[in-house]
C-alpha cells in the first residue's frame, strides 16, 4: 500500500494511537487534533485519505468531510463513530462517506479499510492523471486516445462532424472501435442527453428483423397481441448506430432507405407513418464500394449514409499510440473488476508496442483484462499478425513503438527513458527528432 493517511482526533492518545498503527502497517500517517488543520493539508489531487472522528469540538467530522468532499468530491472519508452514533454513521454514508468505524475498532481492521480507501484513492488519481494525458476536459480526446497523426486526424474530423446532422459511415478493420467513435460522436452532439441505440445487424434474427427494426401494431399477425416499437423508434430524439449494416437483406435495405428518405417508418400491419427524429451512424468492416458491385449492398443506399465517411485506423497505423492505451485499458479493466490497478512498467509497454495485434483495440484489450487479473500474457507472435510494407519501413515502426513505450513508461523523463532503452541521451535525441516524437506530449 501506498499514500497518506491524515486521522483527525481530538482525543490525543487515540490520535497516537491510530498514527502508531498505521505507521507499524508501513503506511504514511499525520494526525491533527482538529478540522481547520486539516483542511489546511488537503487539496483536490491529496494522494491518500481522510480519517475523522465524528463528534469534535468546534468543526465535527460530518462538518469537515463535507467541505473535504468541496476540494474533491472523489476523496475517501472515513469517519470514527461511537458506540451512540449509528444514526450519524448511517447519514454520513449517504453524504458520501467511504466508511466507517466504530470505536472500539481492532487495528487490524483500521488498516483492511485504510488499504481499500488508499487503492481507490490510487485508481481516481491515476484515472485523472491519464484523463489529463489525453486532454480529459474533451469527450471526443478522452474516449479517441492516441497521439499519432493519424489519431489526431481522426479526432479533428469527429469534432467537425459531431456539431452537425449529417449521417455518417465508419468503416474499419474488426476491432478498431467504430462503436467508440460512434459513441463519441454521439456525445458530443446537441443528442447527447437523449438514446443512443445500438443495433448490430448481423445479430437480428433474419425472419424478424424488419419488426426487430420496424416495430408492429396490434392485430398486424398472429400471436401481435400488442402493439410493439421498433428499435428504430426506441432512438426517437438521439442517435441509431447500425453496426455491420451490410449484413442486412437487400429487401430490408429498401426500407431502410425510404426511412432514411423520408426521417418516418412504417410498423407492420399499420398504413400510418411514424416520425422519426434520429440521427444514423453507420459501421461496416469492408468497403461497401465492393459489397456494392457484388449486388450485396444497394448504391442509392450507400450514397444516403457516406455523407460523411469516418475510418477507423488498425493498431498497425497506430503503434506509437499502444503503450498509453494498453495503461488506459488496464485502468478501464481495474475499474471494471473492483482490483487495484497494477503498476504497467516500461518492460511490459515495450513488449505491447513491439507486439502486431491483428484484433486490433479488442484484443488489446483482452490483454489488459488478463494484466490485471494476473493471468499468463497471451501477446499475438509476429506470425499471427505480421506487419507488411518495405522492412526499413517496419523498423523504423518497431523502433518508434519502443521509444514511445519507454517515454510513456517514465512519464516523459529523458534519463530513465535512454537508460532504459540502453542508448546515448543524444542517440535518443536524435531518434525522437527522426520519429517526431515530443518528449512534452508524455509528461
Amino acid at each position: 500500500m501506498s499514500g497518506e493517511v491524515l486521522f483527525v482526533d481530538d482525543e490525543e492518545e487515540l490520535r497516537c494511537a491510530a498514527a502508531q498503527t498505521l505507521k507499524l502497517a508501513g503506511l504514511s500517517a499525520s494526525a491533527v487534533p482538529d478540522g481547520e488543520m486539516a483542511l489546511a493539508r488537503l487539496a483536490r489531487d491529496f494522494p491518500g485519505v481522510l480519517i475523522t472522528d465524528i463528534r469534535m469540538p468546534g468543526m465535527d467530522g460530518m462538518t469537515l468531510m463535507r467541505r473535504a468532499l468541496e476540494i474533491d468530491p472523489a476523496l475517501p472519508v472515513i469517519i470514527v463513530t461511537g458506540n451512540g452514533d449509528v444514526e450519524l454513521a448511517v447519514q454520513a454514508m449517504r453524504d458520501g462517506a467511504y466508511d466507517f468505524l466504530e470505536k472500539p475498532y481492532d487495528p487490524a481492521y483500521l488498516v483492511q479499510v485504510v488499504g481499500r480507501a488508499l487503492d481507490k484513492r490510487r485508481l481516481t488519481l491515476e484515472n485523472r492523471a491519464l484523463r489529463n494525458q489525453v486532454g480529459g476536459r474533451d469527450v471526443i480526446e478522452a474516449r479517441l486516445i492516441g497521439r499519432s497523426d493519424v489519431m489526431v486526424r481522426l479526432r479533428e474530423q469527429v469534432r467537425a462532424v459531431a456539431a452537425t446532422e449529417a449521417d455518417v459511415l465508419i468503416i474499419g478493420e474488426t476491432g478498431t472501435g467504430k462503436e467508440v467513435i460512434a459513441r463519441a460522436l454521439h456525445r458530443a452532439s446537441a443528442r447527447q442527453g437523449k438514446p443512443f441505440v445500438h443495433i448490430n445487424c448481423a445479430a437480428l434474427p433474419r425472419d424478424l428483423v424488419e419488426i426487430e427494426l420496424f416495430g408492429h401494431v396490434a392485430g398486424a399477425f398472429s400471436g401481435a397481441h400488442r402493439t410493439r416499437y421498433g428499435k428504430l423508434e426506441h432512438g426517437r430524439g438521439g442517435t441509431v448506430f447500425l453496426d455491420e449494416i451490410d449484413s442486412l437483406d437487400t429487401g430490408v435495405q429498401a426500407k431502410f432507405l425510404q426511412a432514411i428518405q423520408s426521417r418516418q417508418i412504417t410498423p407492420l400491419g399499420s398504413n400510418d407513418p411514424v416520425d422519426l427524429d434520429v440521427r444514423f451512424i453507420a459501421a461496416s468492416k469492408d468497403r461497401l464500394e465492393q459489397a456494392v458491385e457484388e449486388g450485396r449492398f444497394r448504391a442509392d443506399l450507400l450514397y444516403r449514409l457516406n455523407v460523411v465517411t469516418l475510418r477507423a485506423p488498425p493498431l498497425s497505423e497506430r503503434r506509437s499510440d499502444i503503450p498509453l492505451l494498453f495503461v488506459h485499458l488496464v485502468q478501464e479493466a481495474a475499474a471494471r473488476y473492483k482490483r487495484p490497478a497494477p503498476e504497467v512498467g516500461p518492460a511490459t509497454l515495450a513488449e505491447a508496442a513491439a507486439c502486431d495485434w491483428s484484433g486490433n483495440v479488442r484484443e488489446l484489450r483482452n490483454a489488459a483484462d488478463r494484466f490485471v487479473l494476473g493471468l499468463p500474457a497471451e501477446a499475438p507472435s509476429a506470425e499471427e499478425g505480421a506487419a507488411t510494407g518495405p522492412l526499413p519501413a517496419q523498423v523504423a515502426a518497431h523502433e518508434r513503438a519502443l521509444i514511445a513505450a519507454a517515454l510513456s513508461a517514465h512519464g516523459g523523463a529523458l534519463r530513465p527513458t535512454y537508460e532504459a532503452l540502453g542508448i546515448s541521451r543524444k542517440a535518443l535525441y536524435e531518434k525522437m527528432q527522426k520519429h517526431g516524437l515530443d518528449r512534452e506530449s508524455f509528461t
